[in-house]
């Protein structure tokens, strides 16, 4: 897997985590716990996730070239789908993870906390099924492994130390919108390279 792609698959998963739910999430929970604690907790859940994600697209690489290379198209178009035309109740969200920040404890138990969303949440979404996407694309669990848990602890640590500014800057939607005209172009692309079979 070359440098070029590893750093794909990290901006990708960077940007289509900022505007999800398990972000928003983050900067609530560090509102009313130790950012620290809050950063490392939601770390670990989204690398238990990656690992996971990474795992479930290893096995996809086990199916004929052509059938593998239709599902990868479907998950791209259905995540642009779902960025482009699907809205978040992102306030019902915030709610959620106030609701689990209620009564700040000791480190472990805001760690734990932090872990326990984070993982919960990323059950299913996006990032993940685009990481078993990379992972039976390039035949690479290690590197898309890697660079995609890279990619979600940074935006774990930006949302517990900076998700409001982030926010004030720039809007969660056009994040969201660029994300799903990537997704859209590469489910395309994907279903170009359909022909050639």
């Amino acid at each position: 897997m070359s440098i070029g792609a590893l750093l794909g698959v990290f901006a990708l998963m960077f940007l289509l985590e900022l505007p999800d739910k398990t972000m928003i999430a983050t900067v609530v929970m560090a509102t009313r716990a130790r950012p620290r604690n809050v950063a490392i907790g939601a770390s670990l859940g989204f690398v238990v996730q990656m690992a996971l994600a990474v795992a479930a697209g290893s096995l996809l690489t086990l199916l004929p070239a052509q059938i593998k290379n239709l599902i990868v198209a479907l998950l791209f178009l259905g995540g642009a789908a779902f960025l482009l035309l699907v809205k978040e109740k992102e306030e019902e969200d915030e709610g959620t993870a106030e609701a689990q920040r209620e009564r700040p404890g000791t480190a472990w138990r805001e760690m734990f906390t932090a872990f326990s969303v984070i993982f919960i949440g990323e059950f299913g979404d996006l990032t993940q099924i685009q990481a078993a996407n990379f992972s039976a694309k390039y035949h690479q669990p290690i590197g898309v492994f890697l660079s995609g848990s890279l990619a979600l602890v940074l935006v774990a640590f930006i949302g517990a130390y900076g998700g409001k500014f982030l926010q004030r800057y720039v809007a969660l939607e056009k994040i969201r919108f660029a994300g799903g005209l990537l997704f859209l172009a590469l489910g395309l692309y994907s279903l170009y390279q359909l022909r050639h079979w």
